[in-house]
């Protein structure tokens, strides 16, 4: 198993994927941005430890859409929701749904590293086990 740990950063908003980006470098992750959920699923890759960061609104396809989409693409592929709107509901909706973590933007910095790091720990236990898309 390499030791590459992926974030697919998914954001329709430039300077929120741009920062989340440099952030997660910084940390060490090799970050992957995407526009959209159409350029996310055209350049998908389900091998290797890796979870996805993903807007819950975006145009054309939502977060919820995307996230439907990738467990029957890439099943088990952790995802974490990032929204600029506080949503009780929302939050649940995502969590029920197995939803790895759901922040609400302007993410604290060490929330999101922590977060990132449980949904890598829950993706190098998928690869060990056998489950890896």
């Amino acid at each position: 198993m390499t030791d590459v740990r992926t974030v697919f950063v998914v954001d329709d908003d430039h300077s929120v994927r741009r920062s989340l980006a440099r952030l997660l470098r910084a940390a060490g992750y090799q970050a992957e941005s995407f526009v959209s959920a159409a350029d996310f699923l055209a350049n998908l890759r389900c091998d290797g430890l890796a979870c996805a960061l993903i807007d819950v609104r975006m145009p054309e396809v939502s977060g919820f859409d995307l996230f439907q989409q990738l467990q029957q693409k890439c099943p088990g592929l952790p995802v974490i929701f990032i929204t600029g709107h506080r949503d009780v509901a929302m939050a649940e909706r995502a969590t029920q749904a197995g939803a790895s973590d759901f922040l609400i933007k302007p993410v604290d910095e060490a929330v999101l590293l922590a977060a990132v790091e449980q949904a890598l720990a829950a993706s190098r236990a998928r690869l060990i086990c056998g489950g890896g898309g």
